[in-house]
C-alpha cells in the first residue's frame, strides 16, 4: 500500500487515543481521470484536521465541511459519490469530468486499524472486511492477487506491501535500492550466498537469505508483482537468478553493470534455455538513464524505472540523457 496511507491509518489510531472522534475515507470506484487510485485514504478529525488525500483538494474541503458539520451518518458507513455531472465535476475540482465513490466510516477501537497496522508493520500482507450494514470489521491475511473489492455489502481493502523486491547481493548499492524500495512499500529481500557481505548486511526489515540465486527466486514463486535486480557483478551469482527471473512472470528484471558487459550477459544468456523475447525483457543497463555514479544515485535511477514499468510508462518517451560532462568519459562505465 501507498506509505501515505500508512500514515492515515497511523493518525487515525493516534486521534483515537488522544480523545477524538475520526472519519476514514477509502476510494472505492473512479470513472474518467482521478487524481488518486481505487484504494487511496484519507482520515479527517471531528475538529476538521485531515491527513491524506482522495483527490486533488476541492472534494477533501467538502468532507471536511460534512464532519464539522456533524452530517455523518455515525456509526454506520455510508458511500459518498461526487462528480456525477459536469457541474459537481466542475465544482469539486474533478479532471476530464471525472467521478469518485467513496466510502466513509467513523473510527473506533472495534475498527481494528491498531491491529492492522501491527500487520503491516510485519511486512505482511492483510485483508481488511467491512460489513456496510454493521461497520464491523474482520482481518484475515492476504494475498499476492488480493485488490479492493466493493460490492455495496463488503468493502475488502489490501493493506501491506503489495509488492516484492528481490536484490542479488548484499553490497553498497543494494543497502540504498532496499531502503528506497521499502520507502515504496516494497518488500525486499536480499539474497547473497558469500559470507563476506552476507555477514555484514544490517538493513531493518530486510530479509537476508544464504541460499544460491537460482533456488532463491524460484522459492520466492514470482508473479507479476516481483521484482528481480542483480547487483552483484558476479556473473555466476547474477547470471543464475537472471535465467530464473527471465524466464518468470517477474514485472522487472534487472542487471548491474556497463553497456558492453549488458551485452555479454545476454550473450551467455542465449547459451541457456531462454527465447529472444525472455532476454529482450533484461533491463541492463539496470535504471533510467540519469547520469547515475555514486550508489545511491544507481538506487534512484533503478526504483525510478521500475516504478516507469509498473505504472506503464514507455521508457523510450522518457528522453536521453545529457551529454556527460567530462569530453573523455567512458562510454562504458557502471552507471545507469
Amino acid at each position: 500500500m501507498d506509505s501515505v496511507d500508512t500514515e492515515v491509518l497511523k493518525s487515525a489510531v493516534a486521534w483515537l487515543d488522544a480523545g477524538h472522534k475520526a472519519t476514514l475515507a477509502t476510494v472505492t470506484r473512479t470513472w474518467g481521470s482521478a487524481p488518486r487510485p481505487v484504494g487511496a485514504m484519507l482520515v479527517i478529525r471531528d475538529d476538521g484536521h485531515v491527513v491524506g488525500s482522495v483527490s486533488g483538494g476541492c472534494v477533501e474541503d467538502d468532507l471536511i465541511e460534512r464532519v464539522r458539520a456533524h452530517q455523518m451518518k455515525g456509526g454506520k458507513p455510508e458511500v459518498v459519490t461526487y462528480g456525477v455531472t459536469a457541474d459537481q465535476a466542475a465544482r469539486f475540482g474533478l479532471p476530464c469530468g471525472g467521478t469518485l465513490q467513496l466510502v466513509l466510516e467513523s473510527v473506533t477501537a472495534e475498527s481494528q486499524l491498531k491491529e492492522l497496522l501491527a500487520t503491516i508493520e510485519r511486512h505482511e500482507l492483510v485483508a481488511r472486511f467491512l460489513d456496510m450494514e454493521s461497520g464491523t470489521v474482520r482481518l484475515q491475511s492476504g494475498r499476492w492477487s488480493d485488490v479492493l473489492e466493493y460490492d455495496g455489502k463488503t468493502l475488502k481493502s489490501v493493506h501491506g506491501p503489495h509488492w516484492r523486491l528481490l536484490i542479488i547481493g548484499a553490497g553498497q548499492t543494494s543497502r540504498f535500492l532496499a531502503q528506497m524500495a521499502q520507502a515504496l512499500d516494497y518488500q525486499v529481500t536480499v539474497c547473497d550466498p558469500r559470507e563476506e557481505y552476507a555477514d555484514e548486511w544490517n538493513v531493518p526489515g530486510v530479509a537476508l537469505v544464504r541460499g544460491y540465486p537460482d533456488d532463491v527466486v524460484l522459492q520466492m514463486n514470482p508473479d507479476p508483482h516481483l521484482a528481480v535486480v542483480a547487483v552483484t557483478h558476479d556473473p555466476k551469482l547474477d547470471d543464475a537468478a537472471l535465467t530464473e527471473a527471465l524466464k518468470s512472470p517477474a514485472f522487472y528484471v534487472g542487471a548491474l553493470g556497463s553497456r558492453l558487459n549488458n551485452e555479454k550477459r545476454r550473450l551467455r544468456l542465449a547459451e541457456f534455455d531462454l527465447s529472444a523475447d525472455e532476454i529482450a525483457r533484461l533491463h541492463g543497463p539496470v535504471g533510467l538513464k540519469i547520469g547515475s555514479k555514486t550508489p545511491a544515485e544507481i538506487a534512484v535511477a533503478i526504483v525510478a524505472e521500475m516504478t516507469a514499468v509498473r505504472r506503464g510508462v514507455k521508457l523510450d518517451s522518457i528522453g536521453a540523457p545529457a551529454a556527460p560532462a567530462t569530453p573523455n568519459a567512458d562510454p562504458f562505465a557502471c552507471r545507469t
